[in-house]
């Protein structure tokens, strides 16, 4: 994990995770993805790993809310 993810997590930006591999993340993505109700903080660790979107859909998201995600995650 570099510095700035480092920090980020130490600022309380994610208040739930100290440290967190990109795999764990992903998983993440995917649990928060298919709850309404956490949709910003799976946002925040799409930006914050750089996620692509093949990434996503081999964990499981739909291809269209991976369509609808399209400004946030890599190509």
């Amino acid at each position: 994990m570099g510095k700035a993810k480092r920090r980020s997590f130490h600022l309380g930006i994610n208040k739930q995770f100290s440290n967190m591999s990109r795999k764990s993340a992903i998983k993440e993505v995917v649990r928060q993805l298919k709850n309404e109700d956490d949709k910003n903080e799976a946002y925040s660790l799409i930006t914050m790993f750089g996620m692509y979107a093949e990434e996503l859909l081999e964990a499981g998201v739909s291809y269209e809310t991976v369509m609808s995600l399209r400004g946030i995650v890599k190509e």
